[in-house]
């Protein structure tokens, strides 16, 4: 698959292809929250039936997320980034209509979601498979920066809508907007203009084969490995955290929608901050060192939750601690979407990320339901509090691996300077 030459990420396929992301993620955060506030104030839905839906949206990762890596290495992945968006409009449109018109029930949002989360598997597998395609690979940090940038942006900009949506008009067209948004990706990822053409069909091609290369690509690599089963850890105990987190914060904090919306907007105000430092902080330090060294932070943000208290500053910690995440996840997730890419080859990137993404969001199918049933069973503060000691140990086994000491092109200065005071 070639990839077109073009000098930074500000060309104009890129600036389409950062636009179509913009636009689909403020979507995204928008509805994150409306549809909780969804199922809690008008379908009544308690902890549990939170986390059922929530596994439902990630359990396409768990069941066939692999196959989609095999999918995407075969296919030109635009049009597929396009067929994607356009079938998660139509499903996450039906969730709002049926919710205005008074026909939805929890199992039926479970369903959806279920295949609105297909949908959304192959798109993501495509996503991070194509940028490389867009820009050099010198440039590759740089880009991963800026839409990690506009990510935290809408992760900011998203929940203050969607809560002021909820407030002023209803929670069903929260919704609505969100499947607009993936229209509208839809249609500015058609005019992405990239030179790509088809993999090419050979007669050994075998998906039970293919699979195993991709599988193997990432647990047999000496850093992908520990990264990689790092990483399905620390997914598995956010998860724990965040099913419960807006109930926590709405059932026992008693906070409204608008200050819900604050709270998470708090994470998207603090990651525009961390990525735009990300790429120079790799440059000084090393991807491995920055990396291992901010995964600390997210066990320590999300134990500030536990000190929160019902009352008239119930807000602070909640804000402080989703401040503090959303600082960590700026820092570390350029350099480390950038260096997982830099060392997989193109035929096997769609593999290498479905593989690493297929257990990373599949783990959130069993988690969420987990930590559903533990807050409904022994309260919120002790689902949050395992999702702390997870975090932490997914941090420990990352800082104990050679993880720790990777560089990226453009650091290897810094990394024979560390050598020379070894």
């Amino acid at each position: 698959m070639s990839r077109t030459s073009v000098e930074s990420p500000g060309n104009a396929a890129f600036v389409r292809f950062w636009v179509a992301d913009a636009v689909s993620n403020l979507g995204t955060f928008v509805s994150a929250l409306a549809l909780q506030l969804l199922l809690i104030e008008t379908l009544h839905a308690d902890q549990t039936e939170l986390g059922i839906v929530r596994a439902a949206t990630w359990l396409p990762y768990l069941l066939f997320g692999m196959l989609a890596g095999v999918v995407v290495d075969r296919v030109r992945r635009r049009p597929l980034l396009v067929a994607a968006d356009l079938l998660c409009a139509l499903l996450v449109g039906t969730i709002g209509v049926l919710a205005l018109t008074g026909h939805l029930t929890v199992p039926l949002v479970a369903v959806l979601v279920f295949c609105a989360g297909s949908a959304s598997m192959f798109f993501s597998a495509a996503h991070l498979s194509f940028l490389p395609t867009v820009v050099p690979e010198t440039r590759l940090a740089s880009a991963n920066a800026r839409l990690a940038q506009t990510y935290a942006a809408t992760q900011s900009l998203g929940p203050l809508v969607g809560g002021a949506l909820v407030r002023l008009l209803s929670a069903p067209v929260a919704v609505l907007v969100d499947a607009v948004s993936y229209a509208v990706s839809a249609v500015v990822l058609m005019t992405v203009r990239v030179e790509e053409r088809a993999p090419e069909r050979t007669p050994e091609r075998h998906v039970w084969r293919e699979l195993r290369e991709g599988a193997a690509w990432v647990y047999r690599h000496r850093v992908l490995r520990p990264y990689a089963i790092s990483l399905h850890l620390w997914f598995f105990a956010n998860a724990m955290v965040t099913t419960v987190l807006v109930y926590f914060a709405t059932t026992e904090l008693h906070l409204d929608p608008l200050a819900v919306g604050l709270v998470l907007a708090a994470t998207g105000v603090t990651g525009v901050l961390g990525a735009g430092l990300s790429p120079r902080l790799g440059v000084r330090f090393g991807t491995g060192r920055v990396i291992t060294t901010t995964e600390w932070l997210s066990p320590a943000a999300y134990a500030l939750l536990l000190l929160a208290q019902a009352g008239p500053y119930a807000i602070v910690w909640p804000l402080v601690a989703n401040a503090l995440f959303g600082l960590a996840m700026g820092l570390r997730d350029p350099l480390d979407m950038s260096y997982r890419n830099l060392v997989t080859p193109d035929r096997l990137r769609g593999r290498m990320n479905a593989t690493i993404r297929s257990l990373n969001w599949g783990s959130i199918a069993v988690a969420a339901p987990l930590g559903g049933l533990v807050a409904a069973t022994w309260g919120n503060r002790v689902a949050i509090a395992i999702g702390v000691v997870g975090l932490a140990v997914a941090a420990l086994l990352l800082w104990s691996s050679p993880y720790r000491h990777v560089t990226a092109p453009g650091e290897r200065p810094v990394q024979r300077r560390a050598q020379g005071r070894a």
